[in-house]
């Protein structure tokens, strides 16, 4: 009689807006999936490690490491390719070639970029085997880490993480061998040697490494990588994704050998698709953002189906508008070319050619100009009016060059080079080094009665000395108000 009734007004208790991290535990599994993914592992880490070590002939005076950043020479080469600073456009055209091969990609294969090849999924998939061979499988990690510490679990523990950390050191000094001599910097740090700046970058990859594909793992793809939130916008019905067929695998419930299949789904409920699965998913909910297209769930799906004689491929890839079609017994056309196909393949098509157009039509010399604006023009004693300019060269062989300078648009024009007013006329020399970039101040005068206006267009024009390649620079001679 006298029990107390809670209010009514009184609050209903708060949720919590934050839940801990369920750590994820992805059980080994065989199939075609798991052996791509073992053999794009295979070839990316390769890749990685080894394309700083070779070779490529460019000459004496010049490094022969085929792919090489080289900050402090300001040039970055690809084996018979070499990009100068001014030439940070052919950066930004592979960026955008990369760019687009992805929006391509996605739209035709789903994340199979996620899934395959993205760093992050790389190194995860080898920490993770690390961890296997160390700790065991799936359910002897789960015993493991909710066992009481004792010496033979510190050991393990140990065993895994230094293992790690000596991937994660591989990975950093790998990339730092990028922008220095591969064989030079392994000397330097063989000997302790190498510089604090290279020290620094090897144990800021070391630990970003160890961090993200150790401890991180698939949060980095479900929090903090943005491209689970982009890829919604290149997706169709017709991409070919994960799919899971809800019309045969429903109702799923566990099943007994002695039970019939009537009035059942093929779906007995066994879980393997989720323990299999990088980032701990269920496919069977539907798409998700944290899937990320490996395929581990179709190897672990279709074993069990054979194992329990039934029909492959409950969870396989697919596209969404083959699913109504898979269900009343058909299948239908895979629409490859599609209108965002066609566009992504027409860009790529299209930045392609461009570049290669530019590569293939560079010239080994550029030339700029910039005219001096204070004073815009100086009236001389005699007469003539005087323009000043400062022209920079820029050669791109391997030897040094003289080129001449010359004036088209302006009779009567002589040049002087500021340090050399000796050699004034109307066709001066310029030397510029092996591969830099030659600065010269020059005066450019002529009678003031040439000028028809206050504004003159004019080209200074260099030419190589053993060459016929003429390159100009538009600009303006200014004089007085006629």
């Amino acid at each position: 009689m006298n029990a107390e009734r809670p209010l009514l007004d009184e609050p209903a208790p708060r949720k919590a807006l934050f839940a801990n991290r369920a750590k994820v535990y992805p059980k080994i599994v065989a199939g075609r999936f798991r052996r791509l993914k073992w053999a794009a592992m295979a070839l990316l880490l390769g890749l990685y490690y080894l394309a700083p070590w070779l070779r490529w002939d460019r000459g004496p005076g010049s490094p022969d490491q085929a792919i090489l950043a080289d900050i402090p020479g300001a040039r970055l080469y690809f084996f018979f390719i070499e990009i100068w600073p001014q030439e940070v456009y052919y950066l930004t055209g592979v960026l955008i070639l990369g760019a687009v091969g992805l929006f391509l990609a996605t739209a035709l294969f789903g994340r199979i970029w996620c899934g395959f090849a993205c760093p992050q999924t790389v190194w995860s998939d080898l920490y993770l085997q690390v961890e296997r061979w160390i700790e065991g499988e799936r359910a002897e990690r789960i015993r493991l880490d909710h066992a009481p510490w004792s010496i033979a679990k510190l050991a393990r523990k140990l065993a895994k993480h230094a293992a790690w950390l000596l991937i994660a050191a591989a990975t950093g000094g790998a990339w730092i061998f990028y922008f220095n001599d591969a064989p030079t910097l392994m000397r330097g740090l063989a000997r302790f040697q190498a510089s604090p700046t290279v020290l620094f970058f090897i144990a800021l990859f070391t630990a970003t490494t160890y961090l993200l594909a150790g401890w991180v793992r698939e949060q980095m793809c479900i929090y903090m990588c943005p491209w689970p939130r982009f890829q919604a916008a290149m997706l169709d019905e017709h991409s070919t994704i994960v799919t899971y067929e809800a019309w045969r695998g429903e109702p799923r419930s566990p099943k007994r050998k002695t039970e019939s299949w009537d009035q059942r789904g093929d779906c007995i409920d066994c879980r393997q698709c989720v323990q299999v699965c990088p980032t701990g998913i269920d496919i069977r909910d539907g798409q998700q953002l944290a899937c990320i297209g490996c395929g581990l769930c179709i190897d672990a799906c279709n074993d069990i189906m054979a194992r329990i004689e039934r029909p492959g491929d409950l969870i396989a890839f697919d596209t969404e508008a083959n699913q109504p079609a898979r269900m009343v017994g058909q299948r239908s056309a895979l629409r490859l070319f599609r209108p965002r196909v066609l566009v992504y393949v027409a860009l790529l098509v299209a930045v392609a050619g461009i570049m290669l157009f530019s590569l293939m039509n560079r010239s080994d010399t550029e030339l700029t100009v910039q005219r001096d604006r204070a004073p815009l023009f100086v009236a001389l004693s005699d007469g003539d009016v005087r323009n000043s300019y400062t022209v920079k060269i820029l050669n791109k062989t391997r030897e040094e060059r003289d080129y001449r300078l010359s004036v088209d648009g302006l009779p009567q024009a002589r040049i002087t080079v500021v340090g050399h007013e000796g050699e004034a006329g109307d066709l001066v020399a310029l030397p510029v080094k092996a591969d830099a970039v030659g600065s010269f101040r020059i005066h450019i005068r002529v009678p003031r009665d040439v000028l028809a206006g206050s504004s003159t267009p004019i080209d200074l024009v260099v030419t190589p000395f053993e060459a016929a390649e003429r390159h100009a620079a538009s600009t303006l001679f200014l004089g007085p108000v006629p």
